[in-house]
Formats: structure tokens, C-alpha cells, sequence
């Protein structure tokens, strides 16, 4: 608490711009473009089912953030509830995670939207060669993406994407709020005219079967549905950046809360419905594309309409990437507070009030990743990691509630829990941490098929980040912590 009243960063942000907040993160590669793979590779017309899976997975996880972030209203995120309550080792875990699914999710969406703007500037007839559109490294194709070449390219328009969105949020969130604001008022009014036309185009025959057959693997059936969940999990990680605004909230302990399970419930609504009349107007078969949307306005003849949804994608994709930046910036300022990585991630700027000089050495890393880094083959990782930090945040809710029962919380996660041996154990932090599971079981499993086919990419990705995390923590963080100061 007393960090919270002594951090030197500007309260201005409403329960409204905090709702806003989490709508803006949310909304984006999610809609935009997962839907299609989940649709036409693993559920069909119940991929609706797998949002709702997806989005179960993340409320009773937004339930626990709402009663950790109404306890303790400091920036940081699932970070700074796992070192308050579990100590500094178990908050390593969770913020070198949490970097994980911010960095790559960065990199994702703003390569998504490199490819959105490259599109919309080909409607109106500005064309933008591949060696400025497509990043440096890219799989060999036929080599399932054991094989990665180096080509002459960048994807510069990313690049620029992610430098101009750091300079904003270094320059204040007060002002990125209100473009936030803005951005995410176009972005959903586009989706809900997609919504309104593309209701008088929907053929019920293609909602049926709603569960196709079954086809092997996780291709379809129940199988199909859990592993299209895990997919559409990535387009729901965004909710969490609002309690990274803690300190920066007007009121948190009522406001972040508001936000966190606020934002979940609208974007949840408005996923089901997109996803209902998208598949009711295209096979479900003809949607692994990267422009899924972009295929039902073809059907529906509405070429005019195209024009809008590529405007709404790119507006999207900015503020998804405006709300990811925002989110790791202060858990960078966080853990640089507290002497795990370097300090001038923890420097506020005087002029602006927020940590102006972390967002652009932030922003210049991810710009660099955007511009070479191939996005396909570690899209996964992103849910991995936060399947995993959400588990985690969801034990803390268990944990604290046992060891400090007297802490005020003007919000507590509903459906009580039960006591076993004295100790208590939450019914929601408990689904929780199970669906967290769920999410990560089919992924896990998709990871551990291709390194037995010969595909070790994706995990020999995940154990080399897993141990570049010990050795920073053991020769930098553990060396250099505030904590270890303090008790000596």
C-alpha cells in the first residue's frame, strides 16, 4: 500500500476507460483472424461452444483478479499478487511468463495488423512489396517449420506500427485512453454492421452438423472442440491488462474489478454472435484463411462493406497492440521497482508521468521482433504461458485467503469454497485453476506429436526461454532484488 501511494504515476483512469481498456486489448487477431483456423480445423459450427469454454476458462480467472486487484491495487499484474503472497521466486515464475505471452503477443498482433494495413492500402490501390510487409525469418515451406530461412524483408509497416503506439503510451495514458476510447467504438460499431447485414445472409444448412464427426487427432468431435478453445484462448489474453492499471485508477479497488470482468462479459457476447453469423454465411470448411471476415463480405456481395472491415481490423489490431504494450510496460515497471531486471524500466518521467523511457526500449524490442521473428511456429507459446499464469493467480486467490483471512477485500470471488484439514480451498479459484488445465492440455499434447515427428521447434522454443529465465534470475535478479536488500 505503500508502494501504491508513492509510485509518482498519474490517476486518471475511470471504471468506463478501464472497461474500454480491456474491450481494446481483447478485441483484435482474436475475431479478425483466429476464428477461421479454430472453425475450419478443429470444431466446425461449435467452435461457438469453444468460446464459451474459452471464456469460462477466463471469468472464473477475471473473478480472481477482481478480488486480487480490489486487495492489493498495485501495478504488476499477476506479478506483484505472486510476490506479496508467495515471495519472490514464485513471482519470478510469473513475470518472466507473463513476458512471454506479452512480448509474443505483440509481435503477433502487430504482424496482424502489418497485414491488415497492407490490404487496406491495396483497396485503394497502394501496393506494398513483400520485402516491407513480410518479416526477415520465415519457414521453408514443405518443412512443417523445422527449417527457417533468412530472406532479404522486413516487415516494416509492423515495425512502425509498434514505435508510433510506444510513443503514445510514453507520452501519457491519460491521452492513449481516449484514443483507446475511440479506437474501440469504430472497431466494434464495424463488427456489429457486419453482424446486421450478414444476418439476412445466413444459410442454417451450414450449421449443420453443429459437432462434426469426429476425423482423428483433434480434428473435430469433443476432441476438436477443447483444442479450438485453446486456440481462442489467445484472443481473450488481453482482459488482464486491466489490472495492470492499478495504479493508475482513479478508484481500483472498485474500478479494476468493474473493468477485468466487465470487458470479459461484453467481448464474450460479441465473439458468440460474430462467430454465429460467420459461419452461417461460409462452410465453416473455407475459413482457414487469414482474413476470415473478408471471406463472408465476398459472399455476401457487399464489396462496399470490405472497405469497413478492413478499416475495423486495422483500428482493432492497434488498440489490442496499444493495450499489450501498456500491459507489459508496467509489469516491466514493476519488477524494475523491485531490482529483478534493470532499473530504467522503473523510471517515471517527470514531464509525462509515466515510465516513458522502459516503453521505448520496450517498444524498439518488439518493433525489432515484428520485423524479423516468424509469428506461426510460437503462436502457441502465448497461450502456454498464460494458461500458466492464470493457473497461478488463481492459487494465490487459495493462498493468501489462507494465510492473511483478515485483509480487508472490498471484492471477494463468489460461490464460497469448502475447508479441508483447516485449509480452504475456493470453488472459482479452483474451476480456475482446472480449466487453466483444460486450456493447456491440447496444446502441451500438439507440442509433444510434432517433437516426435520430427518437429522440435516449438519446444526446444519453450525449454531455451525457460532457461534463459533461471540464468537471468540467478546471475542478474536474485543479485540485484530490493527484497534481498532489504533483509540483509
Amino acid at each position: 500500500m505503500r508502494e501504491n501511494n508513492t509510485h509518482g504515476l498519474k490517476r486518471s483512469l475511470t471504471a468506463t476507460q478501464l472497461v474500454m481498456l480491456g474491450i481494446g486489448s481483447v478485441i483484435g487477431a482474436g475475431i479478425y483472424v483466429t476464428i477461421g483456423t479454430a472453425s475450419a480445423e478443429f470444431a466446425g459450427p461449435s467452435v461457438m461452444v469453444s468460446f464459451v469454454i474459452a471464456a469460462l476458462a477466463c471469468l472464473f480467472t477475471a473473478l480472481a483478479y477482481g478480488e486480487l486487484a480490489s486487495t492489493l491495487p498495485v501495478s504488476g499484474s499477476a506479478y506483484s499478487y505472486a510476490y506479496i503472497t508467495m515471495g519472490e521466486k514464485a513471482a519470478w515464475i510469473v513475470g518472466w511468463l507473463l513476458l512471454l505471452e506479452y512480448g509474443i503477443s505483440c509481435t503477433a498482433v502487430a504482424a496482424g495488423l502489418s497485414g491488415y494495413v497492407t490490404s487496406l492500402l491495396d483497396l485503394t490501390g497502394v501496393h506494398i512489396p513483400a520485402i516491407l510487409s513480410h518479416a526477415t525469418l520465415q519457414p521453408v515451406p514443405g518443412s512443417d517449420g523445422t527449417l527457417i530461412a533468412a530472406n532479404w524483408q522486413a516487415d516494416f509497416i509492423g515495425l512502425v506500427a509498434v514505435i508510433l503506439v510506444s510513443l503514445l503510451l510514453a507520452r501519457g495514458v491519460e491521452e492513449s485512453s481516449r484514443v483507446n476510447t475511440f479506437i474501440v467504438i469504430v472497431k466494434v460499431g464495424v463488427l456489429l454492421a457486419f453482424v446486421a447485414i450478414g444476418l439476412r445472409w445466413i444459410n442454417m444448412d451450414n450449421l449443420h452438423p453443429f459437432f462434426p464427426a469426429y476425423a482423428g487427432g483433434f480434428h473435430y468431435g469433443v476432441l476438436g472442440v477443447f483444442r479450438a478453445s485453446s486456440v481462442i484462448f489467445f484472443a481473450y489474453v488481453g482482459f488482464e491488462a486491466v489490472s495492470t492499471a492499478s495504479s493508475e485508477a482513479k478508484n481500483p479497488t472498485r474500478d479494476v474489478p468493474i473493468g477485468i470482468i466487465g470487458s470479459l462479459l461484453i467481448c464474450t457476447v460479441i465473439y458468440i454472435i460474430v462467430a454465429f453469423v460467420l459461419i452461417g454465411v461460409v462452410p465453416y470448411k473455407q475459413l482457414d484463411v487469414a482474413d476470415p471476415l473478408a471471406i463472408a463480405v465476398a459472399a455476401m456481395h457487399t464489396p462496399w462493406l470490405s472497405f469497413f472491415i478492413n478499416i475495423g481490423a486495422t483500428v482493432g489490431l492497434c488498440s489490442v497492440l496499444m493495450g499489450l504494450l501498456y500491459a507489459q510496460s508496467r509489469i516491466l515497471l514493476t519488477m524494475g521497482r523491485d531490482g529483478l531486471i534493470p532499473k530504467i524500466f522503473s523510471r517515471v518521467s517527470p514531464r509525462y508521468r509515466t515510465p516513458a523511457y522502459g516503453s521505448i526500449i520496450l517498444g524498439i524490442i518488439v518493433a525489432i521482433m515484428t520485423a524479423t521473428m516468424p509469428i506461426d511456429i510460437i503462436s502457441d507459446l502465448v497461450s502456454i504461458g498464460t494458461a500458466a499464469a492464470f493457473g497461478i493467480v488463481c492459487f494465490t486467490v487459495i493462498w493468501q485467503r489462507n494465510t492473511r483471512p483478515d485483509i480487508d477485500r472490498p471484492f471477494s470471488v463468489p460461490l464460497g469454497g469448502v475447508y479441508i484439514r483447516g485449509f480452504w480451498i475456493g470453488t472459482v479459484p479452483s474451476l480456475g485453476i482446472i480449466f487453466s488445465l483444460i486450456m493447456t492440455g491440447p496444446l502441451v499434447a500438439d507440442i509433444l506429436r510434432s517433437t516426435f515427428h520430427g518437429n522440435p521447434v516449438p519446444l526446444g522454443l519453450l525449454g531455451g526461454y525457460a532457461l534463459l529465465g533461471v540464468l537471468t534470475y540467478r546471475h542478474y535478479g536474485r543479485h540485484n532484488s530490493t527484497m534481498r536488500e532489504i533483509n540483509e
